[in-house]
Order: C-alpha cells, then structure tokens, then sequence
C-alpha cells in the first residue's frame, strides 16, 4: 500500500482539477499537456515523455520507452485513457517505476466517471 506524499497530493489535486474542467474521453495526450498545465501553476517542476533506459547485463538496450512525466524528479506519472485499469497497466506503471530514479508513481486513467477510482499509486520497494 502506497504512502502520499505532499507532492503526491499535489499532483492529484491537479489531475483532479483537469478531469474536472474537462471531463472523460479525450486523448491521453491532451491530458498530459493539461496536467501539465496545472503543475506548473501549482509550482512543480515537472519533464514529459521522459526516456528510460533499459540495461541489460551491464548493456544498454536502444528501446524507446518513456515515462509520461517526471514530477519534481520524485515521482513518476504515467497516464491512461482506457475503459479501466487492467493489471498489466500496474506491472507498466512499476516496470517504469524501476527503470526511473523515481522514489513514487501514479498511475491516473482519466476515462472514468470520478477521478479518484482511476488512480493507483506505488512506491519503490526500499523506500
């Protein structure tokens, strides 16, 4: 189970703000410039389509995996506009969570009725 933090809550209440102001059923990428949108009025420091290198046996492989955004270089967002949330978008969101430098992710599908049944939050295991 995943502690909040306060930029965790912060980074809900925007994601909060955006589904509020603009509802369910759009293209993943206009949330995220949204979401982005909000995070900058609220202060954060934030990256988008962050890359994540994949190492394999000391090798680094030449894949092009991304992150959705890198909020405060904390925590990792990865975003989802889907019926709902199946478990292979979890093992994404913690593949991801790996990958990064992250302490944290959120995992926010903005294709539901109320914001808050469509988030999922994690921590990294050490944390």
């Amino acid at each position: 189970m995943a502690v909040f933090t306060p930029i965790t809550h912060q980074i809900i209440g925007c994601a909060i703000r955006v589904h509020s102001k603009v509802g369910p059923g759009l293209l993943e990428h206009v949330y995220q410039s949204c979401l982005g949108i909000e995070l900058r009025k609220a202060g954060l420091r934030f990256e988008l389509e962050v890359p994540l290198p994949v190492v394999y046996d000391g090798t680094q492989i030449a894949c092009s995996y991304r992150a959705d955004l890198l909020v405060e270089r904390e925590v990792l967002v990865e975003l989802k506009c889907v019926e709902r949330l199946a478990p292979i978008h979890e093992a994404q969101t913690l593949t991801y969570l790996h990958l990064s430098e992250a302490s944290r992710a959120i995992l926010i599908n903005f294709n539901v009725r109320r914001l808050k049944d469509g988030i999922r939050s994690f921590v990294r295991k050490g944390t």
